[in-house]
């Protein structure tokens, strides 16, 4: 289904990137679900995420940025995932004028990693940037440095290769890369 083969029989997406437009990830397996589907599969709440995801992305094609990453939970047999975790790819000199540019485009102003800038969330109690607050998406910068996850072994991992692993596993896991770019 528009590129996606089907979830592992741990409900991973199987290893690998696979590249879709944000059209063709409306209509995908991540979105509809696997078939047969649980019936407490959310696909409204995978249809707005996307939506957001939307947002997010074409901010970052207008800012020159043209390779996004989307990944998390939302890239597993989970009926409700609670948002999507993503990265993109930019130079570390350029992240200042990445974030001033993107919060030009952003009406609410989201774009910051600054971690005084996160709030509580009220169900997790965890403390969230304010596009996760707004879109629940957390967009991350990837510009060769860790991601402050480690693999089982305990060595820290950059984004690329944090976001292939599941968390709640540490199994390989594949990633859709965001294409389509107009």
């Amino acid at each position: 289904m528009n590129g996606l083969p089907g979830f592992t029989p741990d409900g991973l997406l199987p290893p690998g990137d696979y590249e879709l437009a944000l059209e063709e990830l409306q209509e995908s397996l991540l979105v509809v679900g696997p078939s047969p589907r649980s019936e407490h599969w959310d696909e409204d709440w995978r249809r707005l995420l996307v939506e957001n995801l939307g947002v997010i992305v074409r901010q970052l094609w207008q800012v020159g940025v043209v390779e996004v990453f989307a990944d998390g939970s939302f890239c597993e047999d989970k009926d409700h995932p609670n948002d999507i975790d993503g990265y993109f790819v930019c130079d570390a000199r350029d992240l200042g004028r990445l974030q001033r540019e993107l919060n030009l485009l952003d009406p609410y102003k989201v774009w910051t990693w600054d971690s005084r800038a996160r709030r509580r969330d009220r169900e997790s109690g965890k403390l969230l940037l304010p596009m996760w607050h707004r879109y629940r998406i957390d967009m991350w910068p990837h510009f060769r440095q860790l991601s402050g996850i480690t693999d089982e072994h305990g060595h820290p991992l950059e984004f690329p290769a944090a976001f292939r692993r599941s968390r709640r596993a540490g199994q390989p896991r594949g990633i859709v890369k965001i294409g389509g770019r107009p």
